[in-house]
């Protein structure tokens, strides 16, 4: 702002804090001036030039088309010195260290290591794929983990991300929607002391080739089915093979990464990335949270959510260090090597840091060198926002929320603007939004209100595709026009308040947000519906406690006419063996109510957020008793 404000804002320009709005405000409506500007702050080495930044010719492009021309590789940009950010092959690429080594030294790659070991794996996968095979990533986030990652999309193949904690089936869905040839996985994943099958699970879930790397040591603590190979016979097949990496360049809009995010239908939507993805989530990670080349960044995340590849291109094409814990981030271990890591930036989700706190594990720890955190998943507690700004000398906390869709957040805090805990300060840079009534009309942008969020459609890095749903049905039909173009739908409901501060109050369909991981009532439903012989059917909502805080999962449910009387403490149980067998052990439920039967529609469908309101009110009474 100080190097560009006076020239594009002209007498109105202040200074950066004051006229900050104005420069957002032309940051979307001079799309094209913004990003030409922010591109050169990141390390982004272009084959072929872009012949634009933004065309709007093709009407059928409602998101717009971007970079035209442009010819790239995402991965190289990742791992390339670079002068300007003073990156050298000697600079820390990776800090980590292994759970259970906690007084050991951090260990470190250098980004001449890093790129090395890419080109490895890279070479490998040309012995045994062809390019653009779709390969899958199902395993913790580790350095070998983040290599695999870099590799696949320098070779020109392209990542499938799946988080380790699904369960068989799950695998299974995801391997066969992408049409996954392989899969890269551990043996085991090492949490809390604790060895947690993951080969197992694969091989229940996909016939698909595995490559299996051992959590601990050099060798494989399981027996491996025929076909699959172990990670030493994987990277021998690159044994005698030149050091030089001939990198596949394609264009911007190409195919790196199928990421999943679950809708308001059974089957997880399969999100396409493309090369522009990396360098919208990394452009907003710089403008938002002004992250630097000799900054140290570390955000607890798995590659099969969207924050993994965000915190990946965050760090390596803006020169930053990512910083990896091998282990369970809720316990002391973790959060000493925040601070032996000497980390700068980190991140988190709300029940990370509630675990924090209850523990009293940053107790004689110096966080201080932490000059910005950032939080996203779920709604955040103020009180718990409150403790950990104080852990880190009160540095200001930056809310962000979007979509895997988006490869970034439409609403989030800015170190411009003035913070509220549990709050976000607006929108990201270049995104437009406008809150809708319930008849779809917007309303005023300075009006304290709340509804269903409709963003502004030119939006730099967001998919213009699905793999199996179609895109302009479930982002665009049925949203209003505004300014002449279609809004794209997000889904959240979100409030603006009387101090002009944002707060995300839920999904305006029936997806729901658990611990950070958004997954649909269907799912759950489909699940809980066969846990006992007596339903009839269930119906899965999410709750925001009375006093803030996460969503919590509450299931209804009816019974079968004349079935016998059931326990719903009993009913609880067997659900909660069921979604942690079937879908994901991560999730809890918290509330079991069985009732008569269930509201609907005259099409007969669900009327879910009737029981949610339903149940809110209910238990909010019994709170105040």
């Amino acid at each position: 702002m100080e190097a560009h404000g006076p020239r594009l804002l002209g007498s109105s320009y202040k200074d950066p804090v004051s006229s900050f709005h104005l420069f957002h405000k032309f940051s979307v409506e001079h799309q094209e001036v913004y990003w030409s500007m922010v591109l050169k702050e990141i390390s982004i080495k272009f084959q072929q030039e872009p012949k634009s930044i933004l065309d709007t010719s093709d009407k059928s492009k409602k998101g717009g088309t971007w970079l035209q021309g442009a010819v790239l590789n995402i991965a190289e940009c990742c791992l390339l010195p670079w002068p300007s950010q003073n990156r050298t092959d000697d600079s820390t690429a990776i800090v980590w260290r292994d759970e259970g080594l906690d007084n050991h030294p951090v260990n470190r790659m250098s980004l001449k290591e890093l790129r090395n070991q890419v080109i490895t794996v890279a070479t490998a996968l040309d012995t045994m794929f062809q390019k653009g095979d779709r390969i899958a990533i199902d395993m913790p986030m580790t350095c070998t983990a983040v290599i695999i990652y870099l590799a696949i999309v320098l070779g020109g193949f392209v990542v499938v991300s799946i988080a380790d904690s699904f369960a068989p089936q799950e695998i299974g869905t995801r391997m066969s929607v992408s049409k996954a040839k392989a899969i890269f996985t551990q043996d085991f994943i090492i949490r809390g002391g604790k060895k947690v099958p993951l080969y197992s699970r694969v091989v229940q879930g996909t016939s698909s080739k595995a490559v299996v790397i051992p959590a601990t040591g050099g060798f494989l603590g399981v027996s491996l089915r025929n076909g699959d190979m172990s990670w030493k016979d994987f990277l021998s097949c690159a044994a005698g093979r030149s050091s030089i990496y001939p990198t596949i360049y394609q264009s911007s809009d190409a195919l790196t990464n199928i990421l999943f995010s679950s809708g308001t239908t059974g089957e997880p939507k399969a999100i396409p990335w493309s090369q522009l993805s990396p360098i919208r989530c990394t452009c907003d990670t710089w403008a938002h949270l002004d992250i630097q080349p000799q900054d140290i960044f570390c955000w607890p995340t798995n590659l099969g959510w969207v924050m993994g590849p965000i915190l990946l291109y965050s760090c390596f094409l803006s020169g930053a260090t990512l910083a990896l814990y091998h282990g369970s981030p809720l316990g002391r271990g973790f959060c000493k090597f925040v601070q032996d890591a000497g980390v700068t930036i980190l991140g988190s989700v709300p029940s990370l840091v509630k675990s924090w706190k209850a523990g009293n594990f940053t107790e004689g720890l110096d966080w201080t060198k932490i000059r910005v955190l950032s939080t996203t998943g779920e709604a955040s507690d103020i009180d718990d926002d409150l403790w950990l700004s104080s852990r880190a000398s009160y540095k200001p906390i930056i809310e962000c929320c979007g979509g895997t869709e988006l490869a970034s957040s439409y609403i989030q805090g800015s170190l411009l603007r003035s913070q509220a805990f549990g709050a976000f300060s607006g929108a990201s840079m270049s995104t437009g939004f406008v809150i809708l009534d319930e008849q779809g009309t917007p309303y005023p942008d300075d009006v304290p209100c709340a509804g269903e969020v409709g963003l502004f459609p030119l939006y730099f890095g967001a998919t213009d595709q699905l793999l199996n749903a179609d895109n302009n049905k479930v982002y665009f039909d049925g949203m209003p026009i505004y300014n002449g173009r279609q809004l794209r739908r997000h889904g959240d409901i979100i409030q603006r308040t009387v101090g002009g501060y944002y707060i995300v109050q839920g999904r305006a369909d029936d997806t729901m947000n658990l611990g950070g991981i958004k997954t649909s009532s269907v799912e759950i439903e489909r699940i809980c519906n066969r846990a006992d012989e007596s339903l009839l059917e269930t119906a899965a909502v999410s709750i925001k406690p009375a006093g803030g805080g996460p969503e919590q999962l509450a299931i209804l449910a009816v019974l079968k006419d004349r079935s016998p009387p059931c326990d719903a403490n009993v009913l609880k149980s067997k659900f909660q063996r069921a979604i942690q067998k079937n879908l994901n052990p991560l999730f809890k439920v918290s509330y079991v109510k069985i009732v008569p039967e269930f509201p609907r529609t005259a099409s007969n469908k669900l009327l879910r957020r009737v029981l949610r309101d339903q149940l809110s009110k209910e238990l909010s009474n019994r709170s105040k008793l």
